[in-house]
């Protein structure tokens, strides 16, 4: 099964056993990756769903379900402050691959970046991929960039009204929260979570909920307002990290503790 190629699907694309494949799809299937008909493949709805099939013509059959376990004890939530430039693509990425949930792309007083929708499209295709290439069984939910004092109420257990979409129930309020900030006299993180109690979820998972800051970290006001929200003030360590950086470190942090 290692050596078989994967590709992402969307739910809806599984009818009767059947996998209707996209004309991107079968590109990807036929002329990329050379698959020909009867070929097998490793299909994944990004929903905990791994499934066998083999590629017929336009669509490709079900073959059987797949048992996968690749995923953390732990439910990580990323609160990001959006750094400069394509930086965003990159924490994304490795995120992905180290097993956030969901991340939270956030604006600082001190965030350079407005996004444009385009990119929140750019970054759940980079979320998709990423899944694909380390095989993980959910792709993480990408939120709408909001205010960093807005993010901070999704911690609170209240829905929020994101852009012209949607109310996104968020529920941490059994978190453990965490602000990273580089400068101060803050525990290390390793340390808070080794010593932290047993939170959980509605589905019995421990959560945790991770901030971290932009180019030239957060304001004082904005690490205050954070433990007004109950967020833990911690260290990455000594040095100072790039804005790209920390969240990468953050979540080696947490995987390194809670996986064995």
């Amino acid at each position: 099964m290692s050596q078989l190629q994967r590709i992402a699907i969307a739910p809806s694309q599984l009818q009767q056993g059947q996998i209707l494949l996209t004309k991107e799809q079968q590109h990807y299937l036929g002329r990329v990756l050379r698959l020909r008909e009867g070929d097998r493949f490793i299909a994944m709805d990004g929903r905990g769903k791994w499934w066998l099939a083999q590629l017929a013509g336009e669509q490709a059959q079900i073959l059987e379900p797949l048992l996968v376990e690749t995923e953390l004890p732990v439910s990580i939530t990323l609160m990001v402050a959006l750094p400069k430039g394509n930086g965003f693509d990159e924490v994304v990425r490795c995120c992905t691959e180290l097993g956030v949930a969901c991340i939270a792309p956030v604006l600082s007083d001190r965030t350079l970046l407005h996004p444009s929708p385009q990119k929140l499209e750019r970054w759940r295709r980079i979320a998709a991929e990423a899944a694909e290439q380390s095989e993980r069984l959910f792709v993480p939910t990408i939120l709408e960039p909001v205010t960093f004092n807005t993010g901070l109420s999704l911690v609170t257990g209240h829905s929020v009204r994101v852009a012209s979409r949607r109310e996104v129930p968020m529920s941490f309020a059994n978190s453990q929260q965490y602000i990273c900030e580089a400068r101060g006299e803050f525990p290390h993180l390793k340390h808070c979570l080794q010593h932290k109690g047993q939170m959980t979820n509605d589905k019995g998972q421990e959560t945790i909920v991770i901030a971290t800051g932009p180019e030239g970290g957060w304001t004082i006001q904005e690490i205050e307002n954070a433990i007004a929200f109950g967020f833990q003030p911690v260290s990455l360590g000594r040095r100072i990290l790039r804005a790209v950086t920390a969240p990468v470190v953050a979540l080696s942090l947490i995987t390194a503790a809670c996986e064995v």
